[in-house]
C-alpha cells in the first residue's frame, strides 16, 4: 500500500470501467431481477484503488448524456457503437448515488468526455508537481502519461509509466496522439489513414517524428524499413485532411475551464445510511455488513460486550426492534445458574436453541456447548467441553443433557432453530430426541423466497435484521490453523454462541411476520418443510450400507478402462497430451483436428464443456471417447474411490446430508456423498448402485413415481386429451405418438414412441423446435411440425403454458399445486437469453416444484407409518429425485412394499392417478 503522506491524486475513468464491468463480468441480478453486475464491478474497483493508494484526493468522472464537441467536428464519431443496453442504463443512477455516498467527488461535465476532464485535472496536477494516477482501461489515455502521471488498469492490475507506454505501443507518450491519428480507432470510429497499421505508424513516427513532421517530410517515408514504405507517401497525401481530423478527434483536451479546483477533490466521509440502503437493495451482503454501524472489529465488540445499532434493511422490515447487546448474554458455569436456566426452559412456551460442536459432519461432531434464547437480548450459553489450557471448570455434560432430555423431548415446549436438523442429529448421537419444533428459520426464509438470498444465518441476519453476526473465522481463524470450538476461549465463544440463539429468535419473529401475510406459504412451512426436516434427520442417522470391497474392485476396473481410453485418445490425436488440460484440448480439437467451434468461453476461446463435447460426439469419434473418459474418471474419483472412505466407523454405513434450502424449485439435494448424481444410464453407474446393499435378512426396495411431472402437467393444464390418457391407464408416450402421427396406438413403432417421449418431456422443460430437432436428429421444420401437431391435439397444454408465462411476467413468480412460490427474477429482463431462460423455468418450475412437494408429503406419511410399527422391519434409507429407497425385512417384504406404494399414491389427490412402481433386490440397482 502507498504511504498516505505521498498519496497521489487518483482520477477514475468511471465510464470506461462501467462498460468494461458490464461486458467483461458475468451478469448479476438481485432477487427482484434488477441488474447489479456493472455496479458491483465498478464499486469493487473503487475499493481496490482506495486500498492500494490510500488517496486523500480522488475523483470519479463519468461521461454526460448527449453529444460532445467531437460530434460537431465529425458526425461519424463513435457512430459504430450500439445503443446502450437497458441492463446497463438501469445501473447508472444507483451507481452515481453509491459513488457519492462512498465520499468520492463525482464529475459529469456536459459537452465534453470524461477523458477531457481527466486530462485537464492531470495537467493541473503535473503543473503543481503532484503525482497523479489515472485509473482507466482506455488506451487513448496513454497520451497523458509523463513524469508525474501514470495509468493503472484496476481490472487487469497493470500499471503504465513513460517506459511502459514505449514498451506497449512502440512510441513515446508524446507521440500517442499521432499514433492514433495515423492508425485510427475502430472503437471510437476515428478514421485514421487507410493502409497504416501498427508497424508502419511506429516506423514513421520513430523515423521522422510527429504527424506534422511526417507531412513536412513525405519524401523520407520511402527510405524507412517497413512493408509498403515506397507507396505510403501517396496514401498519406491522399488522406492528409482525414489524418489531421483524426489527430483532433484523438486529442484529449487538457485546458477545460472547470467549476472547481484540485483542492476541492478531497475524499469526504462515508454516507453510511445511503450505502446501507443501496447495498441492501442491491443485495451486496458483504458490503452491507461493513456499513451496518457495527464497527470494524466485531470480535472485539463481542469480547468487550459492545452493543450495536440495529438497522432494518429491506422490505420495510423493522423486525430488529431492539439493539443486539452482547454484554447481557449469560455464560452458564455454575449449578445455580444452570438451575435458573432449566426453570426458564421448563416454563417457556418457546425458545431458540443452537448447539456448538467440533465438526460440521453431524456423525463425527462432539457437543461442546448449547445456547438458548428466550427473548431479544435474553440469551445464554452453557459450555460443556472447552478443553484449552486454563479453561474454567464447566458443568458435567452428561448431567446437563440428562436434565435437558425431557425438555427437548416435549412436544408442548416449542423450539426454533437455524438449520435445526443438524442440531437434531448431534443431539441424537447423545441419545436425545429434539421434538416440538415450531420453526427452522432457514426453511422459513426458503419458503418465503427460495432465490432472494442464501439461507445461512449470516445472510439472513443481514437481510432481515440488518445485523452482522460474528463470523466463525473471526474468532477461530482460517485454514489449517483454524481452531475447533472446544479450543476457543469461553468468553469469546459464549458471546458468539449466545448471539446465534438471539439472532435465531429474532429471525423467527421477523420471518413469521412476513410469512403471515402470504397465502399458503405458512402451510407449506408447517405441514411440509418442518416435519420433513425430522424425517430427513432420521434417514441421515440411519445411513446406507455400502459394499466397500465391491467398490474397490470397480475402482481397479475403471482405472484400467481409463488408461485404455487415454491411450486411444492419444492414438487418434496423433500425439500425447494432458486430457484434463483445457488449453491442450482446445489445441488438439480445434487447431490440429479442425473440429467446428460450437461455443466460446466468455474470453473468446473455443469451449470444451461437456455440452460442447456431447454435441461434437454425435459426429466425431474423438469427442465421444473424451466423454467416456470424463464420465469414468468422475465416477472413479467421486464414488468408487471416495465412498469406502466415507463409511462411518461407528455404524459401518455412509451418511449423506440432505439439503432442503438449496434448489430454487423445492427439490432436495444431497452432499457427502451426493446420491442424486450417480449415473443410471451407463453400465458403470449402475455398478456403483450395486454396491448399495441391505443388511442380512433384508432386501432393498426402490419405490419410484412413474411419469410424475407429465401427470402434474395433465392436472395443471386440465387438457382433456392428457387427462383421458392417464385416467384410462394408457401408455402416455404411445398415446401421444398416436395423436401426432395420426395412427392407431397399436400401430405406433418404437421410434415414433421415442419421438413422442422426447416431445412430452421436452415441453415440460420448455424445449424449442431447434432443441427437439437436435435431440431427434430431424430437420427444424419437421420438429416444428411435430410440436404444432402436439399443441393442436393437446390445446390445453398450450393455453396453460401461455397463461403461466403471462402470469409470471405480471407477478414475478409461479406456484406449485400446493402454493409454494418459485420466484423468477429474470422474467422481465430486457436481455433476451435471460428472459427466455426464465420463461422456460416458468413452465417447468410448477411441475418440478409440485413433484418435489408430493414426494416430501409421501416421505412424511411413510415415516409416520414406519414410526407406528414400532419395530425395525422397515427403514427409509434414501431419497433420490422421484424415488424412495428402503431396507425391508424379508419376512414382511410384500406387505410393507404394498403399503409403501399405497401411501405414496394416496398422499395427495390430483385429477389423474399417481402411479408408483416398486422393485425389490439384493442391491439398489436390482431394485430400481
Amino acid at each position: 500500500m502507498h504511504n498516505t503522506q505521498t498519496s497521489p491524486l487518483v482520477l477514475v475513468d468511471g465510464s470506461s470501467y462501467l462498460f468494461r464491468a458490464f461486458h467483461g463480468l458475468p451478469p448479476l441480478t438481485n432477487s427482484k431481477g434488477q441488474d447489479t453486475g456493472a455496479i458491483y464491478g465498478v464499486v469493487n474497483m473503487l475499493r481496490s484503488l482506495v486500498k492500494d493508494y490510500s488517496p486523500k484526493e480522488m475523483v470519479v468522472v463519468f461521461d454526460a448524456k448527449g453529444k460532445t464537441f467531437r460530434d460537431d467536428i465529425y458526425q461519424e464519431y463513435k457512430a459504430n457503437r450500439p445503443p446502450m443496453p437497458e441492463e446497463l442504463r438501469s445501473q447508472i443512477a444507483p451507481l452515481h448515488v453509491i459513488v457519492e455516498a462512498m465520499g468520492f467527488p463525482m464529475i459529469v461535465q456536459e459537452g465534453v468526455e470524461a477523458d477531457d476532464v481527466i486530462g485537464t485535472l492531470a495537467r493541473q496536477a503535473s503543473e503543481q508537481g503532484k503525482a497523479c494516477v489515472i485509473s482507466t482501461g482506455d488506451k487513448d489515455m496513454a497520451q497523458l502519461v509523463n513524469d508525474q502521471v501514470s495509468l493503472i488498469n484496476t481490472m487487469t492490475k497493470t500499471t503504465m509509466d513513460k517506459a511502459g507506454v514505449l514498451e506497449k505501443f512502440g512510441v513515446p507518450a508524446e507521440l500517442i496522439i499521432d499514433y492514433l491519428a495515423l492508425k485510427g480507432d475502430k472503437v471510437d470510429n476515428i478514421p485514421g489513414v487507410p493502409g497504416v497499421g501498427d508497424k508502419s505508424a511506429i516506423a514513421m513516427l520513430n523515423g521522422i517524428g510527429g504527424i506534422r513532421e511526417i507531412y513536412d517530410n513525405l519524401d523520407k517515408i520511402a527510405s524507412l524499413d517497413f512493408r509498403g514504405a515506397k507507396t505510403m507517401a501517396k496514401k498519406m497525401e491522399a488522406y492528409k485532411e482525414q489524418a489531421f481530423l483524426s489527430y483532433e478527434l484523438a486529442t484529449i483536451v487538457t485546458d477545460l475551464t472547470l467549476p472547481f479546483s484540485l483542492e476541492e477533490l478531497s475524499l469526504k466521509e462515508l454516507d453510511k445510511p445511503t450505502l446501507r440502503e443501496q447495498f441492501a437493495n442491491l443485495e451486496f451482503k458483504k458490503w452491507l455488513a461493513e456499513v451496518s454501524d457495527q464497527g470494524d472489529e466485531y470480535v472485539d465488540d463481542a469480547i468487550n460486550g459492545g452493543s450495536e445499532k440495529q438497522t432494518a434493511t429491506d422490505n420495510g422490515n423493522d423486525a430488529a426492534s431492539a439493539q443486539i447487546d452482547r454484554s447481557v448474554y449469560e455464560i452458564v458455569l455454575s449449578q445455580t445458574q444452570f438451575d435458573k436456566v432449566l426453570q426458564k426452559l421448563k416454563s417457556a412456551t418457546l425458545f431458540a436453541v443452537d448447539t456448538e460442536t467440533t465438526s460440521l459432519d453431524y456423525m463425527e461432531a462432539e457437543l461442546v456447548g448449547i445456547s438458548f434464547a428466550f427473548a431479544e437480548n435474553d440469551a445464554c450459553y452453557i459450555p460443556l467441553a472447552h478443553d484449552y489450557p486454563d479453561a474454567p471448570e464447566q458443568l458435567d455434560r452428561q448431567q446437563v443433557l440428562s436434565a435437558l432430555k425431557p425438555i427437548f423431548a416435549s412436544e408442548q415446549i416449542k423450539k426454533v432453530g437455524q438449520h435445526i436438523k443438524y442440531d437434531q442429529n448431534v443431539l441424537a448421537n447423545y441419545d436425545l430426541e429434539l421434538k416440538g419444533i415450531a420453526c427452522d428459520t432457514m426453511l422459513a426464509s426458503y419458503v418465503l423466497n427460495s432465490v432472494a438470498t442464501r439461507h445461512d444465518m449470516d445472510s439472513l441476519s443481514l437481510k432481515y435484521l440488518g445485523h452482522k453476526c460474528i463470523s466463525f473465522e473471526e474468532i477461530a481463524g482460517k485454514g489449517a490453523k483454524q481452531l475447533t470450538f472446544n479450543q476457543l476461549d469461553i468468553d469469546i465463544a459464549g458471546k458468539y454462541a449466545a448471539e446465534d440463539a438471539d439472532v435465531t429468535f429474532r429471525l423467527f419473529q421477523a420471518l413469521s411476520g412476513l410469512l403471515a401475510n402470504e397465502d399458503k406459504l405458512p402451510e407449506i412451512l408447517e405441514t411440509i418443510e418442518t416435519p420433513l426436516s425430522t424425517v430427513l434427520a432420521k434417514m441421515e442417522q440411519t445411513g446406507v450400507l455400502i459394499d466397500a470391497q465391491m467398490l474397490g474392485q470397480q475402482s481397479q476396473n475403471l482405472a484400467s478402462r481409463i488408461v485404455e481410453l487415454e491411450k486411444q485418445v492419444h492414438e487418434m490425436a496423433g500425439e500425447s497430451f494432458n486430457l484434463s488440460s483445457t488449453k491442450q484440448l482446445q489445441t488438439i480439437l480445434f487447431e490440429k483436428m479442425g473440429l467446428p467451434i460450437v461455443k466460446k468461453t466468455p474470453k473468446g476461446a473455443p469451449s470444451t464443456s461437456e455440452e460442447v463435447l456431447q454435441e461434437l460426439a454425435n459426429d466425431y469419434p474423438l469427442p465421444a471417447l473424451l466423454m467416456q473418459y470424463r464420465g469414468l474418471t468422475k465416477l472413479k474419483n467421486t464414488y468408487t474411490d471416495k465412498l469406502p472412505k466415507m463409511i462411518n466407523h461407528r455404524t459401518n454405513r455412509v451418511h449423506t446430508s440432505y439439503h432442503q434450502a438449496v434448489t430454487a424449485t423445492g427439490r432436495l439435494s444431497s452432499t457427502d456423498p451426493n446420491l442424486q448424481n450417480i449415473p443410471i444410464r451407463t453400465p458403470e453407474g449402475r455398478q456403483v448402485r450395486q454396491a448399495f446393499v441391505p443388511r442380512e435378512n433384508y432386501k432393498i426396495v426402490a419405490a419410484d413415481y412413474s411419469q410424475i411431472e407429465l401427470r402434474i402437467m395433465a392436472h395443471l393444464s386440465k387438457d382433456e386429451g392428457l387427462l383421458n390418457a392417464f385416467n384410462h391407464g394408457k401408455d402416455i408416450h404411445r398415446a401421444t405418438a398416436s395423436e401426432i402421427f395420426s395412427i392407431a396406438e397399436e400401430a405406433v413403432t418404437d421410434n415414433q414412441r421415442r419421438s413422442a417421449k422426447a416431445i412430452n418431456f421436452g415441453l415440460i422443460y420448455g424445449m424449442s423446435a431447434f432443441g427437439l430437432s437436435k435431440q431427434l436428429h430431424i430437420s427444424r421444420h419437421d420438429a416444428q411440425q411435430y410440436m404444432d401437431t402436439y399443441f393442436a391435439r393437446y390445446p390445453g397444454v398450450l393455453d396453460y403454458m401461455e397463461a403461466t408465462r403471462e402470469s409470471a411476467k405480471s407477478v414475478g413468480y409461479v406456484s406449485t399445486v400446493f402454493g409454494r412460490r418459485l420466484y423468477l427474477p429474470d422474467i422481465n429482463a430486457s436481455n433476451g437469453a435471460r428472459r427466455k431462460g426464465a420463461e422456460r423455468a416458468a413452465i417447468n418450475a410448477p411441475m418440478q416444484g409440485t413433484a418435489a412437494d408430493i414426494i416430501k408429503k409421501a416421505m412424511i406419511d411413510v415415516a409416520a407409518w414406519i414410526d407406528s410399527l414400532d419395530d425395525d422391519s422397515v427403514v427409509m434409507i434414501m431419497q433420490v429425485h422421484d424415488e424412495l429407497v428402503f431396507e425391508i425385512k424379508e419376512s414382511q417384504l410384500d406387505a410393507h412394499k404394498n403399503k409403501i406404494c399405497e401411501l405414496m399414491q394416496n398422499c395427495v389427490e390430483l385429477s389423474v392417478p399417481l402411479e408408483v412402481e416398486a422393485g425389490v433386490g439384493n442391491n439398489w440397482d436390482e431394485a430400481h
